[in-house]
């Protein structure tokens, strides 16, 4: 006989299918409207779709609440704009700080070295890194990592950690190295959301980082190369150490860098914790 509550009983008979409909409704609202878009701004010549796929995430994550949760879920974006603006900055500097300490120990145990460049592609920032780091924190740690998460945690960290790195498996110079650093990425990205419960913590972490590792001191960003950048980094090291064509992503060092900030983000989780 299940010794379970009959509501508890019920919550894991029923939870996994009304979850697998609540990420096939979004997925089906997300590809529905991108992809009409996506497709006219290609004929039109326009190369890069990353406000589309903004628009497309926010349509699909409104919509799926709409339906699922009658609109009663708040995704932690609309909120003061004081505290918006601190919780981004406090991500864009613990950003800094991996980014800053990876490059640092990339830089000491290789030949490669920073050097003048053209400065920073503005227009690119505003067409590319900025909708990008906002789009994938919608879609990964957004409404379905919440929903998926109210079940079980564990699984949603999982879960969106390893489908994030999958999506980005095509990328230019991918390894399993590089891999192995999306998934840390998710799961660093996934507990800096818990921190506060809003997206601005981890949106902040990850424009910090993309814009930080590129734009400014010139290395390739998940395989996608910066036409211009304030730094050139410039010499010759092993992919496993450099991350090659990749990015700094691709190397062991962060790997042990996401893994200390990982540490820190559990501990200080675990001391704010209620």
């Amino acid at each position: 006989m299940n010794d379970l509550p009959a509501n508890r009983e019920s919550l894991w008979v029923n939870e996994p299918a009304r979850l697998l409909a609540t990420v096939s409704l979004f997925i089906t609202v997300y590809l529905g409207s991108f992809l009409p878009l996506a497709f006219a701004a290609a004929a039109a010549g326009a190369r890069n779709h990353f406000w589309i796929a903004l628009g497309s995430a926010s349509v699909a994550t409104w919509l799926t609440v709409r339906v699922m949760e009658r609109g009663e879920w708040s995704i932690g974006f609309f909120v003061p704009p004081a505290r918006a603006v601190r919780e981004l900055i406090l991500g864009v500097a613990f950003a800094a700080a991996v980014v800053g300490v990876s490059d640092a120990l990339i830089l000491f145990a290789s030949s490669l070295r920073h050097e003048r460049g053209s400065g920073v592609a503005w227009l690119e920032l505003a067409v590319v890194f900025v909708p990008a780091a906002v789009h994938e924190e919608i879609v990964f740690r957004g409404y379905l990592f919440q929903r998926i998460r109210s079940w079980n945690r564990s699984v949603a960290i999982g879960l969106t950690s390893a489908v994030f790195a999958l999506l980005h498996a095509r990328n230019e110079g991918i390894t399993a190295i590089a891999l192995t650093n999306l998934v840390l990425a998710g799961v660093l990205l996934a507990l800096a959301y818990e921190r506060y419960r809003r997206l601005w913590f981890p949106i902040g972490i990850h424009l910090g980082w993309n814009v930080l590792s590129g734009p400014l001191l010139g290395y390739d960003v998940s395989g996608f190369a910066s036409s211009t950048s304030l730094l050139r980094t410039i010499g010759d090291a092993p992919t496993w150490l450099s991350g090659g064509t990749f990015g700094m992503e691709g190397s062991v060092i962060m790997t042990v860098v996401e893994i200390a900030a990982a540490a820190i983000l559990v501990r200080t989780n675990r001391k704010h914790s209620p």
